[in-house]
This record gives C-alpha cells, sequence and structure tokens, in this order.
C-alpha cells in the first residue's frame, strides 16, 4: 500500500541528501518521481544537500496545490511513481492534507523531509500536520552533533554567533554561517541554556570564569573558616 512517510531531524543531520539517495535508487529501477521543495538553500526550484549535490525540483510555494498539480500532470499523460517533498516543514497545514490525498488517491507513495521544530522548540504547522497524518514516521540515523559532541536534538538561529529566540518562524539560511543569520544545532541542555559553539568558546577565554574544581575548592574554603 502506498504510504506517507516523514523522516524528520535536525539540521544537517542528511535529509537531503537522503532525499537524493531515494531518487536515485527509484530512478535507476526506471520509476519515475515528481520532486517538490521550498525555500532550498540553493534557490527556488532546486533540491540541494550540504555535500554538494542538486538537483532541479518544483518550488512549492504559498499556495501551490500538490493534489491539482500531480491531478494535471497525470491527466495529460505525464507519469509519476512517487512523490518526493523537501523542506516539508515550511508548508502550510493544508498542503500536508493534499499529500495526503495524493497517496490515498492517486495511489503514490510520498516521501516528506523536514525538521520537526523551529529555533524555539515549536513545532512547525507543515510538522505537527504530518506527525498527525503519516503513515510511518522515520528519524534519521545520522546523528547531527551539539558543539560538545553530544547528540544534537534542537535547531538554534544565530545572529555573529549569539543564539536569538524571537523573530519570524522561518529565516532561509544555513549552518555555519558566520556572521550573518545563520543555525547551529545543540543539545537540549545547551539550547536551554543559550550556549552557541562560539558563546562556549568565549566564556572559556574570559579571565572572569573560574575553573569548576577551583570554585569548589573556594566554597569548602569559606565554609571551613
Amino acid at each position: 500500500m502506498p504510504e506517507l512517510v516523514f523522516f524528520s531531524g535536525t539540521m544537517d543531520c542528511g535529509k537531503s541528501t537522503l532525499a537524493l539517495q531515494i531518487e536515485h535508487n527509484r530512478s535507476a529501477r526506471g520509476l519515475q518521481g515528481m520532486i517538490f521543495t521550498r525555500d532550498d538553500r540553493a534557490g527556488a526550484g532546486k533540491l540541494s544537500s550540504r555535500l554538494g549535490l542538486v538537483t532541479d525540483a518544483v518550488e512549492a510555494a504559498e499556495g501551490f496545490d500538490f493534489y491539482a498539480y500531480l491531478v494535471s500532470h497525470l491527466s495529460k499523460g505525464g507519469r509519476c511513481d512517487y512523490v518526493i517533498v523537501d523542506e516539508a516543514q515550511f508548508l502550510a497545514a493544508e498542503q500536508i492534507d493534499q499529500l495526503a490525498r495524493v497517496v490515498d488517491d492517486l495511489d503514490l507513495d510520498v516521501f516528506a523531509f523536514g525538521i520537526t521544530t523551529d529555533f524555539r522548540s515549536k513545532l512547525f504547522p507543515g510538522s505537527q500536520r504530518l506527525v498527525e497524518l503519516a503513515d510511518r514516521m522515520e528519524r534519521l540515523q545520522v546523528e547531527a552533533l551539539c558543539w560538545c559532541g553530544a547528540r544534537a536534538t534542537h535547531n538554534a538561529r544565530t545572529v555573529g554567533g549569539e543564539m536569538v529566540v524571537e523573530g519570524a518562524q522561518v529565516v532561509v539560511g544555513d549552518v555555519n554561517a558566520g556572521d550573518e543569520i545563520g543555525y547551529e544545532v545543540l543539545c537540549r541542555r545547551h539550547h536551554r541554556r543559550r550556549m552557541t559553539a562560539a558563546t562556549a568558546h568565549a566564556a572559556a577565554l574570559s579571565p572572569d570564569v573560574l575553573p569548576v574544581a577551583e570554585e569548589i575548592s573556594d566554597r569548602s574554603r569559606t565554609v571551613r573558616s
């Protein structure tokens, strides 16, 4: 039976790479798919991976109707054996409903790839609806890592290396963006503390920060006196 499958994970965990791999594997077997994306880092109408791979895609802008587009394509004699949707977190809830209808009424597998939560740890509307409707959810096996080495579970927006928690939900950027608006993946602990790699490095170099052992020793001397 066709399925609506949601592949989720943080930034930098290989979602777009997997989308391209699925496209390669299926096209190598003679199947033809339709690829859609929204606000890709490489620009409109592109699906790109940080590994440097890129392919053309249909830009699913605001108001785009997946079901109507595919019905029109098939009615004109076009072929479509499966659907790939990258950056699905940016889609509206009704567009996810359209993807579910593509599965149920057109008997096509739909593979959706996206981030679950935004930089504030709040669900994207598209991701929330996918959680509600997907036949199956898959967490990416390639784990992104926080600067501390722990598994990254949260996406942080940064400006000049400083984490910010206010602003529009969707601002296109990338990891390691330097002084521009960028993104960094963090473990929950450091996301809660708003501690990015840059701020952690600055704190480590600060003469005002005492080593933990020295601080504990000072406290012990105070208690004894």
